[in-house]
Order: C-alpha cells, then sequence, then structure tokens
C-alpha cells in the first residue's frame, strides 16, 4: 500500500522512507510503485536536488514480499511489475541518491543501494543477496554492477551462497561510504544529503551522467529480467517457496 511509503521534502532533499515495520519493510508492488513514482516525478521537479531512501524500524527492507514471489511461483498470480519500474527509475535518475541503512538489507534492499551515489551503513547493517537460494537469478543490474563494485569472487559468493556481509566488511569491499552508530545514521545521511543540495546541481546530474549509463543498466535489468521471470516459475522455485511457507529447509535435489 502507497502509505507504506512516505515522503518528505526538507531544503530540497526528498526523503523518501519505507514504513512497513512490523513486516520488515517487505517491498510489495505497491511500495514499488509509489518508489517510482516517486522518483520519476523528481527527474521534473527542480526544486527535488537529492533523494535519500531509509527504513522505518530495526531493518531497511527484508527484500521482496515473499508471499508475492511464492503466488507467482504456485501459479496464483501474474506477478508484480512495479519492480521493474522501481529499478529502472534508479538507474534513469540524475539526481544524487542517499541511502542509510540499518539492520538487515535483504535482495533488493542491497542491489538497490549499488544505484545510489552515497551509501550509509549504520553499524548493525547486514546487506544479503539470496537469490540464487531462492532458485532465482541477480536483479537491479547487479550481476554487472557487484562484480565491478568488489570482484567476482566476492560477489558470486554473495549470489550463490546468499550470507550476509557485515557493515566493516561492506565498507571495506566499496559497498558503503562510512559506518557510523545506529543512534547517528539518521542525522549523518541526512547531514550528506544536505551537503549534496548546496553544491551545483548542473555539475552533479553532469558528473553522474559521466560516471554512469543508465540506458546500458537498463539492458542489463532487462536481460536479468527475463531469467528472473523464468526461473520464478520453475520447480526449484516453488520447492523453495513452498519449503519458506512450511519452514523447513528446501531440497533441491528432487527437483528435476
Amino acid at each position: 500500500m502507497t502509505e507504506h511509503v512516505r515522503t518528505e521534502m526538507t531544503n530540497g532533499v526528498l526523503t523518501l522512507t519505507l514504513a512497513r515495520p512490523d513486516k520488515k519493510n517487505a517491498l510489495t508492488d505497491a511500495m514499488y510503485g509509489k518508489l517510482a513514482d516517486t522518483i520519476e516525478g523528481a527527474e521534473t521537479d527542480p526544486s527535488v536536488r537529492v533523494l535519500l531512501i531509509r527504513g522505518e524500524g530495526d531493518m531497511f527492507t527484508a527484500g521482496n514480499d515473499v508471499g508475492e514471489f511464492a503466488a507467482v511461483a504456485t501459479g496464483k498470480s501474474e506477478g508484480s511489475r512495479n519492480v521493474i519500474r522501481f529499478i529502472q527509475s534508479l538507474a534513469r535518475c540524475t539526481r544524487p541518491l542517499v541511502a542509510a541503512v540499518q539492520g538487515r538489507a535483504v535482495g533488493v534492499g542491497t542491489t538497490m543501494l549499488l544505484h545510489c551515489d552515497l551509501v550509509v551503513l549504520a553499524d548493525d547493517a547486514l546487506l544479503s543477496t539470496p537469490f540464487v537460494s531462492l532458485a532465482l537469478v541477480p536483479e537491479a543490474a547487479s550481476s554487472l554492477l557487484m562484480p565491478l563494485r568488489i570482484g567476482h569472487v566476492r560477489a558470486y559468493e554473495m549470489f550463490a551462497l546468499g550470507e550476509a556481509v557485515p557493515a566493516k566488511t561492506a565498507l571495506e569491499w566499496g559497498l558503503a561510504n562510512r559506518v557510523v552508530a545506529l543512534d547517528k545514521l539518521d542525522a549523518e545521511a541526512a547531514a550528506l544529503a544536505q551537503r549534496l543540495a548546496r553544491q551545483p546541481a548542473g555539475a552533479l546530474i553532469a558528473t553522474k551522467r559521466l560516471m554512469r549509463n543508465g540506458e546500458a543498466l537498463v539492458a542489463q535489468m532487462t536481460a536479468e529480467s527475463e531469467q528472473f521471470a523464468q526461473r520464478l516459475r520453475t520447480a526449484e522455485a516453488r520447492e523453495a517457496f513452498m519449503a519458506f511457507a512450511e519452514r523447513r529447509p528446501p531440497d533441491f535435489t528432487k527437483v528435476s
């Protein structure tokens, strides 16, 4: 629901807050739609100089709502499309993107950070990309961006094994700009966003365009999305989501 994404404008900084803490900020199709609408809208609003993404509660986001994935895997739903709009809006965003991350950032909660220009982690942050564990593939152009950022061997381990990377390690690997105490997270991210908002906007936009090819990232996202959609309808995915619902370990050895 759109009320699960709050927006607030302060001195040129548009803050987007994931506000579904009772569900660990798991992202629904409606939430993706609100995020995409807001980011796309900022492109034509000269008053928006910086976007800041944060999560309410003790977790940045648990990633995509697993219930929606499960509905597709079991044939009960055609699946979400707003997620594609959201990740493409990140790739095409010309405004600086800042993220404030506490607790777990799962799946898209981590891959969206690869599109952010400044990332601040609380010292309790844990980043994970457990796509393969759900019989899926990486998304948000992370199959391209993650190896470029942290190297092939680290990226493959993050994707293939799905183990969480703690904040200090994420900083050392180049997935974040800084790590701060949890009680300092929002203030630090807001201060950085305000500093960016005071910089010459045109120069920031031009610099970002030189550093990132948004259309190349969208092309990678399209290739990933095709594989993702196919994988979501496989017997492996059905086993993964049935096991999740039944609170048992999946057994992929018996899935052909």
